[in-house]
């Protein structure tokens, strides 16, 4: 046992998986040399967990799931996994998700940031390299976040997709994330999106002003039983709603957006004038 580090797993819920996770190879009798040919992980790697020096990945999590024969329990390695990653995330997104995957109409309104379902791979990690960039999150945690983002996406391109309506403020096209070929492909991604025959998207221009109702994110969710979620985000705040008495003055003020905003056409010649560089 020497060079043994003792662990601490109340200390963080990244020290609890790497204290679970020496707790289950020690029960097998394994040496980490043994665990890394089970899970196809370095060693090395397996150590760093164990003692919280480095960040399980979704990948790593599943593995060592199959490693244990914890795949398709109620307490994986991958629920512990996704538990960290929430913590992660503002009060009550993670719940929003759960219903966005599940919904048959979902309504957008971002400012600033192109809004997660219609962001590409690049974008989305630019944002999240500025997190790290200020000492928000760590690489790892921006890479999950991306990995979090993506299975999102993917949960919305289902045999019956949702109808998806996104009104973007027009900062959200006119101001650069990334390099500008990540800028780009944005754009033209964003030009794709509005072409998808279950999609609407539409920007609220500068010239709106105070007749845009919203200053912050706000996604309105319609749910296959016709109930109604709310999400509205701050800067460190989430905060989900079912109460319908809630839902509604917001559900107005989204329709009072999208008549106030240029239609889909004049949406789209605004972002190929942004892609061009032109005012």
């Amino acid at each position: 046992m020497v060079n043994r580090k003792e662990l601490e797993p109340e200390s963080s819920p990244q020290a609890a998986f790497g204290a679970r996770l020496r707790s289950s190879r020690e029960a097998r009798g394994w040496k980490q040399d043994d665990l890394a040919v089970h899970m196809g992980i370095s060693s090395g790697h397996i150590s760093g967990v164990e003692t919280a020096r480095k960040m399980p990945s979704l990948r790593f999590a599943k593995a060592a799931d199959v490693a244990f024969g914890l795949a398709g329990t109620a307490d994986t390695f991958e629920r512990r996994w996704r538990e960290m990653l929430q913590g992660s995330l503002l009060e009550g997104f993670p719940e929003y998700v759960g219903y966005e995957s599940r919904a048959v109409e979902i309504r957008l309104f971002e400012v600033g940031l192109i809004p997660g379902p219609l962001q590409t791979r690049e974008y989305a990690a630019a944002i999240e390299d500025g997190f790290v960039q200020r000492g928000t999150i760590t690489p790892e945690q921006a890479d999950e976040r991306v990995s979090f983002l993506i299975e999102r996406q993917a949960a919305l391109a289902r045999p019956m997709p949702p109808m998806v309506i996104v009104v973007m403020d027009e900062s959200c096209v006119r101001r650069p994330i990334g390099e500008p070929a990540v800028m780009a492909g944005q754009l033209a991604h964003l030009i794709e999106f509005a072409a998808l025959p279950n999609t609407v998207l539409q920007i609220a221009p500068f010239g709106m002003g105070a007749r845009r109702p919203f200053n912050r994110l706000v996604n309105l969710l319609t749910l296959s039983d016709r109930a109604v979620v709310s999400y509205v985000e701050s800067q460190t705040h989430g905060h989900l709603e079912r109460d319908i008495t809630s839902v509604v003055p917001l559900m107005r003020a989204y329709h009072q957006l999208q008549a106030e905003s240029l239609s889909q056409a004049a949406s789209v010649d605004m972002i190929n004038q942004a892609r061009k560089g032109t005012p």
